[in-house]
């Protein structure tokens, strides 16, 4: 059984036992979190939509880690001026997976 669900504006198809990288979540490593906004379940033939989410079906998740991600070199240079600056950017995450499909 598979789910799409949303999480940090993005969308996830996720399944039983999958380890995602998504955008920070609030807990610590070891705590159990739901997602609520489920947009679609099911398996082979037997497909539930939402429109736009499933009424009582949630996928429940445990965070394995926080952490950020590799950094990201913003470098901005105007020719002739002798005018350059360089910034980094380390975006947080969170590392989770998958307990159990419900819906």
């Amino acid at each position: 059984m598979f789910a799409v669900i949303k999480t940090g504006g993005k969308q996830y198809k996720v399944a039983q036992d999958d380890v995602l990288v998504i955008e920070r979540l609030v807990g610590e490593a070891g705590d159990k979190i739901s997602f609520d906004e489920v947009l679609m379940t099911g398996e082979g033939e037997a497909v539930k939509i939402g429109a736009p989410f499933i009424k009582g079906a949630s996928v429940s998740a445990e965070i394995l880690e926080q952490n950020r991600a590799r950094k990201i070199l913003i470098f901005r240079k105007r020719r002739r001026k002798n005018s350059r600056r360089k910034n980094g950017h380390r975006q947080h995450q969170s590392v989770v997976k998958i307990t159990g499909i419900k819906g």
